[in-house]
Order: C-alpha cells, then sequence, then structure tokens
C-alpha cells in the first residue's frame, strides 16, 4: 500500500458519500444509492429480469437514460427487436430521457455532453466504458443485465470496495503528443489485467491542465486496464464544463491527502513520443515513430469510437487531413460520437472536408468498432483506429490486426496507406 495514514481515496469518499456511511475500506460490501442508471442495446436483456423480480415500476424515470447506439438504425432483426424492446418499456413506464434514432449517439457521449452524470454520482451503465464519466470525479461503473434489472427498480446497488491504483503524471505533453497517447502509454504500465476490480484514480500537474475531452479519453480507457472505475478529481475545469448542462445537484468529493493507495504508477510525459498499441492488446504499446518505420500498410482506418470521436478529434484530424487526399486502397470511415457532434461537424465543413478527401462520414454511433455493425473487416485486413480494443475479432475477422492510436495519428494512416506518424506530414 502506499500512503501513510488513513485518509480516503476518491472513490471511497464516494461510495461512502452513496452508502451513508462514514467511511469505507477496499473489500468491504456496500448498497450503494445510484444517481444515475444508464442502458444501450443491452439494456434489453434487462426488460426481462426486471418483470421476473416483480418490479412494477422504475425507481425514478429521472435518473434513468436510454441511448440506441451500437445498430443506428437497425441492421439486422436482432438489431430492430432489441431496439422494440427499448421503446416499448421506455412507452410503459413512462422514462422521458430515451435518445431514439434521430437524436441517437454513443451513450457515454450523450451523458457527457448532456450532463446526466455530476461530481460526486455513483452511476451505472450496460456498457464497459461507462468508466469515461468518471472524468466528471464520480464512480461510473459497467454492470449487467441482471444487476441494471435491480437498480431500476430499487435505485440501488451492492458493490464492493474497490482498491485504487493512483497514477500520477507530471511533465508537459509535446506537439503532437495527446491523452490517447498518455493513456496507451498507462495502458503500457499497468495492463490489461493490472487493475482488475480496481478503482484507477488520476493525478498531477499534467492531468490538471487537461480538458473535460481529454479527460474522457483517459477514464474511457482505464476499462482496457480491467478497472471497476477511472476517475479525476473534480476542479475549475470540471464545474466550468457541468455548470450549464448539468441534470441535478453535484456532491463533489476529494481524495485526502493521507488516502491509502493499493499501488502507485508515475507517468512523466517529458520528451514522451506519439504511442501506438499494436496486435493483440491494448497493452501492447510500443513508440510510434518506431511502428511507422515498419511501413505497416493498412486497408481501413476508423475514426471514431467512445475514446475518440468528440468535436474536438474531428477537428484535429481535420487538421491532418487538410490538403491531402485518402491514399487509394484504403477505406476512411469517420464516425461522430452523437448526433450533437455530427451537426457540429456540419456547421463546421468537417463533413465536406473528410468526404472531399475520400472518407465516409456516417451518422454517429459506435460504428466500426465492436466488429457488428458497419466497417467489419475481413480475414488478415490491417485498420488503423481511433478506438480502445483491438483483441481479436474485435472488429470483425479473428486474424484481422488492429493498431490503436490518437485522432491525428489514425488520419495520418489514410493518408499514407499505412501506420503512421502525423508529425511526419508537418
Amino acid at each position: 500500500m502506499t500512503g501513510n495514514g488513513h485518509g480516503a481515496t476518491l472513490a471511497e469518499k464516494i461510495l461512502a458519500r452513496a452508502s451513508g456511511l462514514e467511511k469505507v475500506v477496499p473489500g468491504q460490501i456496500v448498497d450503494g444509492r445510484v444517481d444515475l442508471a444508464m442502458m444501450h442495446e443491452q439494456g434489453a436483456q434487462t426488460v426481462g429480469p426486471f418483470h421476473e423480480m416483480g418490479a412494477k415500476k422504475v425507481w425514478d424515470p429521472d435518473r434513468v437514460v436510454i441511448a440506441i447506439d451500437h445498430w443506428v438504425p437497425a441492421s439486422t432483426e436482432g438489431a430492430a427487436v432489441l431496439h422494440r424492446i427499448l421503446r416499448k418499456f421506455a412507452e410503459e413506464q413512462h422514462l422521458p430521457h430515451f435518445y431514439d434514432v434521430g437524436r441517437h449517439g454513443i451513450c457515454h457521449q450523450i451523458l457527457a455532453e448532456d450532463g446526466w452524470v455530476v461530481q460526486g454520482d455513483l452511476a451505472v451503465g450496460t456498457d464497459s466504458h461507462t468508466n469515461m464519466l468518471g472524468a466528471m470525479g464520480a464512480v461510473a461503473a459497467g454492470i449487467g443485465p441482471t444487476e441494471m434489472a435491480a437498480v431500476l427498480a430499487l435505485g440501488r446497488i451492492w458493490l464492493k470496495v474497490p482498491p485504487t491504483v493512483h497514477v500520477r503524471v507530471r511533465g508537459t505533453l509535446g506537439p503532437g503528443v495527446t491523452a490517447k497517447d498518455l493513456v496507451l502509454r498507462v495502458l503500457g504500465e499497468i495492463k490489461t489485467t493490472g487493475a482488475t476490480y480496481k478503482a484507477v484514480e488520476f493525478s498531477g500537474p499534467t492531468i490538471e491542465r487537461l480538458s473535460m475531452p481529454e479527460r474522457f479519453t483517459l477514464c474511457n480507457m482505464t476499462t482496457e486496464m480491467g478497472a471497476k472505475c477511472g476517475m479525476i478529481a473534480p476542479d475549475a475545469t470540471t464545474a466550468d464544463f457541468l455548470r450549464p448542462i448539468a441534470k441535478h445537484a453535484a456532491h463533489p468529493v476529494h481524495a485526502d491527502a493521507d488516502a491509502q493507495y493499493e499501488r502507485l504508477v508515475e507517468i512523466d510525459v517529458d520528451g514522451m513520443p506519439p504511442m501506438v498499441a499494436c496486435p493483440y492488446s491494448p497493452d501492447n504499446v510500443r513508440p510510434l515513430p518506431e511502428v511507422a518505420r515498419e511501413h505497416i500498410k493498412v486497408d481501413q482506418v476508423f475514426l471514431g469510437s467512445c475514446t475518440n470521436a468528440r468535436i474536438e478529434d474531428l477537428r484535429e484530424g481535420a487538421a491532418v487531413l487538410r490538403g491531402h487526399k485518402v491514399a487509394p486502397g484504403v477505406r476512411f470511415i469517420v464516425s461522430p460520437a452523437s448526433t450533437k457532434i455530427y451537426q457540429q461537424a456540419l456547421d463546421e465543413g468537417l463533413i465536406k472536408e473528410y468526404t472531399e478527401a475520400g472518407a465516409v462520414f456516417t451518422n454517429s454511433s459506435c460504428s466500426a468498432c465492436f466488429g457488428g455493425n458497419m466497417g467489419i473487416l475481413a480475414p488478415d485486413e490491417v485498420c488503423a483506429s481511433s478506438s480502445n480494443r483491438n483483441f481479436p475479432g474485435r472488429m470483425g475477422a479473428k486474424n484481422a490486426r488492429i493498431y490503436l492510436l490518437s485522432p491525428a495519428a489514425t488520419v495520418a494512416s489514410a493518408i499514407l496507406g499505412e501506420v503512421a506518424d502525423h508529425r511526419s506530414l508537418n
């Protein structure tokens, strides 16, 4: 354990508040009051158990958000059935916060941009990347459909308090080096099982300088570390972001100076190059310049996902793309994270820039990220992607190879037709 005192971590403070307890410790079982519950298509599997356990009404319709995001519009009969189940449930339960086709988007992005999760919340969702919302200074965790059924009925959840891995970051990110590069670097240190059922708490001067979109990217990929939740303490940046959009009152808390952490990981980003996660694991991380020298040809490029498809990411990519074309033989798919972002991209002329360069700009959805909708890879194909996972079969064929990059490096790969360091285009 690190730390010399008996103070509480950020996760412990939040779970204590949610459970009505003065203090909690790792390994303790608590019964926490949920501030926000989110479901996407997997939430359709919640409806049966909800009724089977005898539940009649959702505990608080104003604290439930449903978002259609994986198959939008429905691309298979199975997806259409899932959508219908959710629509019927929302109608029966009088759930007002249903993001159906036309105002849809990736569930985590919708929760972020519409202020559904605020400082100090305990939030749960039927998707593993719910961790992203921990950037608000909240405990946000993915749960299964049966657990969600109980949450919908009771507004509470049984949880084991996780130990916390403290990631302290110092230094200045160099030109062309982003939050995505930082989280890949951290993944290379912690590995995909190094934070299993643990909280990952980011701190340090580098973190304090990050924007909210950059913080979302960091917390999003704590899922790839196996973490129960990823989080950043709330500060003025958090408050400024949430002030105009927050859907309910905040209750910010901070870790004690003498908090007890299971492990401390210290990262110095001074001089750090862009990073890339190579097949077949997000923790198979190498410096991008080194990989770029191998001239690995790509068949497809994907700029999207809950990790990196915000308007800032699309702008970052467009800045690299300007004056270039997509390389012959490369399929370049761009999928914004929400309908609001799509509209912003339209207003700013970004869609025109991407499509005129040879990209396909889709509606907002999970898109190619999960290998179940658009942009599925054939055997032996190679994809450069701004998404979060590159396990075998993640985007289609099991032996397709996926390289995880920042948005800028992803776009550079589309231009050069190979895994590329975007800084080489300057």
